[in-house]
């Protein structure tokens, strides 16, 4: 292997401080970290993780070195790479290849670096590991016992791969499981999203007009939170049943031209290229500030703004200013990137604990089951789930009922 890629490692003792606060608040992988440094279930195996690069990626890193793995690192977006975080694990002994604003060739090459380890298991986020590995570096997949898919944009590319019957090894769809979608995607990028608005315009969000792009758990939850700060929800949707939903919650529904011109704030969260052009810059209300939430940073085209623009500069840390011909102003957060990231601090810890619970278990998984597993995209095991809402509820102290064995009769039964 080769040396660790190390930006900053004089700050490995701040990286290590940020680590230790969010094991704090993760009681579910704090548990696993528990049993699995007694059984040992990853021993022998080796383990690349492909996530946003901060403090709670970094803490499930380290769970699975406790395991017995032998783990690498890489970070799925430079500009969510912590420099700090990195510095802590690669002083932790840990194969670390990541820097924040590394260029996408950077980043790719910085990929292949851990992929020489020749890992067993993949941890990844958008599906980025498997491409590679797909593509230039098929000579290592005979080593690979199987992925788990963290985010909706990676599930995409695996089951679209899957279903081109190009897919050499099976995928477990971590997003596709309840204890990801109904925590992660809704409370998390929910929360996170309006933490990277507010930090870095310190602009007020009740009493104005939020357009969300893509009505799906995560734009459902940018929607829902964005109503609890008094804002007015318009939800844009090529999905009728997503679309449905939104009216439902009480949000207005309309094509995504007409909702531009009535927006203050945009939030693209569609897993789409472009979702967010030309024909809606031109249209945007003056002062509109446009931000993305999904995986991909190519949701908002930022090219084509910057081409329509007469002027572009600086405003405030992460937010651009763009001048219109016409003299109005358009703000772009975070550079188009990832918003909750760019600029904040992601999801918080307590809902990334059962994401990463749910990653950690099933790791654990592919080592028992991988070899006799089909080279498919595969729903996460419904015990896996229910597992680590379990954990979930014990960690703080509560308890649910369960049914008699009469009632498990009446459930099971079509003669009742």
């Amino acid at each position: 292997m080769r040396p660790s890629i190390v930006a900053a490692p004089d700050r490995a003792a701040e990286g290590r401080q940020r680590i230790d606060w969010v094991r704090r608040h993760m009681p579910i992988l704090s548990q696993l970290e528990t049993v699995f440094r007694k059984e040992q279930p990853l021993q022998g195996l080796r383990v690349v993780v492909s996530v946003h690069l901060e403090a709670k990626t970094a803490y499930l890193a380290l769970v699975l070195r406790s395991a017995g793995a032998q783990v690498a690192v890489t970070g799925s977006n430079p500009e969510s790479t912590k420099d700090e975080v990195v510095a802590a694990l690669a002083a932790a002994g840990l194969h670390v290849y990541a820097r924040q604003g590394a260029s996408p060739d950077e980043m790719r090459g910085m990929m292949g670096m851990a992929l020489d380890v020749q890992p067993n298991i993949i941890i990844d986020d958008g599906g980025d590991i498997v491409e590679l590995l797909h593509e230039d570096r098929a000579e290592l997949l005979p080593h690979v016992l199987g992925a788990c898919e963290e985010t909706t944009s990676g599930v995409m590319r695996a089951k679209a791969r899957c279903l081109a019957k190009q897919l050499a090894f099976p995928v477990l769809l971590i997003n596709d499981a309840r204890c990801k979608y109904l925590f992660d995607n809704v409370h998390g990028t929910g929360q996170s999203v309006w933490d990277g608005v507010m930090r870095s315009t310190n602009l007020v969000v009740a009493g104005k007009t939020v357009v969300v792009a893509g009505y799906g758990w995560c734009g459902k939850g940018v929607g829902l939170r964005a109503q609890g700060l008094g804002a007015q929800v318009i939800a844009c949707e090529v999905d009728p049943v997503n679309a449905a939903d939104a009216l439902m919650n009480g949000c207005r529904v309309m094509p995504l031209a007409e909702a531009c011109r009535e927006a203050d704030i945009i939030i693209t969260a569609t897993g789409v290229r472009h979702t967010l052009r030309a024909d809606h810059f031109a249209v945007l209300k003056n002062n509109s500030l446009l931000a993305n939430a999904g995986h991909f940073w190519d949701e908002i085209d930022v090219a084509s703004l910057q081409a329509a623009a007469a002027e572009r500069c600086r405003l405030r840390e992460q937010v651009e200013g763009y001048r219109m011909p016409d003299g109005r102003w358009l703000y772009l957060l975070g550079k188009g990137n990832l918003v909750n990231i760019a600029c904040a601090d992601g999801h918080p810890a307590e809902i990334m604990d059962t994401s990463f619970a749910l990653q950690a278990l099933a790791a654990k998984y592919l080592a028992v089951h991988g070899h006799s597993m089909t080279s498919a995209a595969s729903k996460v095991p419904e015990e896996l789930d229910q597992h680590v809402a379990r954990l979930k509820l014990s960690g703080v102290g509560v308890s649910i009922d369960t049914l008699t064995p009469e009632q498990r009769t009446y459930r099971s039964s079509w003669q009742a």
